[in-house]
C-alpha cells in the first residue's frame, strides 16, 4: 500500500494478506548471476564514468584528489539537456603551462548527435560546486562562497560563457533538489535543527525565495507530478524518529501530507515516482531490514519487496522509471544502478516480470543516470577516451529473455548503437494537475 492509502495499513492488511505486506506472496524468478557488464570486464564503463585525467592533483587550484573525484551528470526532466562538472585543460597566464582547472560542461542531448559544451569563466569552479540543467539550455549553478550559497545562470554566447547572477542564500547547509518538471524552475534544501528550508532559486521574480519551511530535518526529493506542483521528501521529526516520506504542496504554502507509513517504526523513503503510472519505488526498513520496495500511489495493495532486487554481495539503487504507461505500473521498466566491488553496472526490472537483468554498459557510463523513452528505450549517457559526449540505447530487454551475459560486447548487438540511429526523445506534455493521477490521493484515508 502506497501514498496516504499505506497509513494504519499494515495492522489490518497483515491479518488478510499474511505477510504479503512485506513480501511477494510469490518467489521471484532469480536474476542472472553477478561477473558480466562489470567494469573492466567486456568493454564496461565504472565508477561514474569520468575518463581519467592527466597532470598531478593540487595544480591550478585544484585540491589533492579532487582530480579523481566522481563527476555526476545531471540530467534535466524532459531529458533535453545535461550538465557536470568535469576538468578542463587551461593555460597558465605566467608561465604558459598548461595545467587542469574544473569547468562546467553542458551536454545536449536532444539531437541527432549529442555533443558537449564547456562553459568557462576566468575563475575555475570549485569542485564542491552543484549543477542542474534547466529546459532552455542554461545551466544553474550553486557555489559556495564563505557560509553563503550564490546562485547562476551559465550559457554559451559565441565563443564565450554568459552569467546571470540570481542573489545568494547564507546557510551552511544547503542543496540543490532534482530538476522540476516544469523546466525553468529549481529548488533547493536547507536543512536546520528543527526544521527545513524549501527554497525557489531559479524562475523566481527577484532572486531565490523561501518558498516553505517544513517541520523537522528533510532529504531526498522526488516530483510526484507533471506540474512541479507536488514534492516528496524524506522527513525525521525534531528529536529523532523514523523517517517517513511526506508530500509537500507548493502551491498551498508548503502543505505537508503524509505520504509513507509502512509500519510504525519503520523507515519509509521514497526513491522514484512515476507520474503516469503512479509506480513508487520505496526503501524501507519494515521486513527487519532495509529492502528495496514498490507499490503505486493511492493504491490500496500492499507494498511489495521482490527478492529479486535484493541479490547477494550488490547494491541496487534505481534511477529512472519508462513513462508513458498510464495506469499500468506493473508494466514500467525501472532502470537500476547495480553496484559491487568490481564496479558499477546495469539493471532492469519490471514489477509484473518479476526478474532482476542485469547488462552490460558503455566504457564511461554515467553511473546512475539515463532517461527512458515512452516505447522501452534506455538512453545511457557516457564519456571516454574516444567519446566525449556520447548517449548509448538499449532496448528493455523481454522478461522471458536472460540479460546480457559475460561475453556480450557493446555494439550494435547488446542494443549500444550510437544515439544517432535512434529518433530524438519525445518530449512529455504536462498534464494539468486537475486531471493528474495525483490528485484525490493525498489525503489520509
Amino acid at each position: 500500500m502506497t501514498a496516504c492509502a499505506m497509513e494504519n495499513e499494515t495492522a489490518g492488511a497483515a491479518e488478510a494478506a499474511g505477510d504479503a505486506v512485506l513480501e511477494d506472496d510469490e518467489p521471484d524468478a532469480p536474476g542472472e548471476p553477478a561477473g558480466f557488464g562489470v567494469p573492466g570486464k567486456d568493454g564496461a564503463g565504472g565508477g561514474d564514468g569520468v575518463p581519467e585525467q592527466g597532470g598531478a592533483p593540487g595544480e591550478s587550484g585544484v585540491p589533492a584528489g579532487a582530480a579523481l573525484a566522481p563527476s555526476a551528470l545531471t540530467i534535466a526532466a524532459d531529458g533535453s539537456y545535461a550538465a557536470r562538472l568535469t576538468l578542463r585543460n587551461v593555460a597558465a597566464e605566467a608561465s604558459g603551462d598548461t595545467a587542469q582547472a574544473w569547468c562546467v560542461e553542458r551536454w545536449t542531448l536532444d539531437g541527432h548527435e549529442p555533443y558537449a559544451v564547456p562553459l568557462p569563466l576566468d575563475q575555475p569552479e570549485e569542485p564542491d560546486s552543484q549543477v542542474l540543467p534547466l529546459a532552455d539550455g542554461r545551466v544553474l549553478i550553486r557555489r559556495r562562497i564563505a557560509d553563503r550559497n550564490a546562485f547562476s545562470l551559465l550559457y554559451p554566447t559565441g565563443p564565450g560563457t554568459g552569467e546571470l547572477p540570481l542573489g545568494t542564500i547564507g546557510c551552511a547547509d544547503l542543496s540543490l533538489l532534482p530538476p522540476s518538471p516544469d523546466g525553468a524552475s529549481a529548488y533547493a534544501l536547507s536543512v536546520g535543527a528543527r526544521s527545513t528550508a524549501l527554497w525557489l532559486v531559479a524562475g523566481g521574480t527577484f532572486g531565490p525565495e523561501l518558498v516553505a519551511e517544513v517541520p523537522g530535518r528533510c532529504t531526498g526529493g522526488v516530483w510526484l507530478d507533471r506540474a512541479g506542483r507536488m514534492l516528496a521528501l524524506d522527513r525525521e521529526m525534531p528529536g529523532g524518529g523514523p523517517v517517513k516520506a511526506v508530500a509537500v504542496d507548493l502551491e498551498r504554502g508548503g502543505e505537508v501530507t503524509p505520504l509513507l507509513q509502512i509500519a510504525p517504526e519503520s523507515n519509509d523513503r521514497l526513491l522514484l515516482a512515476d507520474a503516469d503510472s503512479g509506480l513508487l519505488l520505496i526503501r524501507s526498513n519494515a521486513p527487519g531490514h532495509d529492502r528495496l520496495g514498490w507499490g503505486v500511489l493511492g493504491s490500496c495493495l500492499p507494498v511489495r519487496f521482490p527478492e529479486c532486487l535484493r541479490p547477494a554481495d550488490l547494491a541496487v539503487t534505481p534511477f529512472a522509471v519508462q513513462p508513458g504507461q498510464m495506469l499500468m505500473p506493473e508494466s514500467c521498466a525501472v532502470a537500476l544502478r547495480i553496484d559491487a566491488a568490481a564496479g558499477s553496472w546495469l539493471g532492469v526490472w519490471r514489477p509484473a516480470g518479476r526478474r532482476l537483468h542485469q547488462l552490460a554498459v558503455p566504457e564511461g557510463w554515467q553511473a546512475g543516470r539515463g532517461v527512458w523513452t515512452r516505447d522501452g528505450a534506455l538512453r545511457l549517457p557516457y564519456a571516454n577516451e574516444n567519446v566525449a559526449c556520447g548517449v548509448a540505447l538499449l532496448e528493455a530487454p523481454v522478461d522471458g529473455e536472460r540479460g546480457t551475459g559475460p561475453a556480450a560486447e557493446v555494439g550494435a548487438e547488446s542494443g549500444m548503437q550510437p544515439s544517432a540511429a535512434a529518433a530524438p526523445l519525445p518530449m512529455c506534455k504536462p498534464i494539468p494537475l486537475g486531471q493528474a493521477p495525483l490528485m484525490g490521493r493525498m489525503v489520509p484515508g
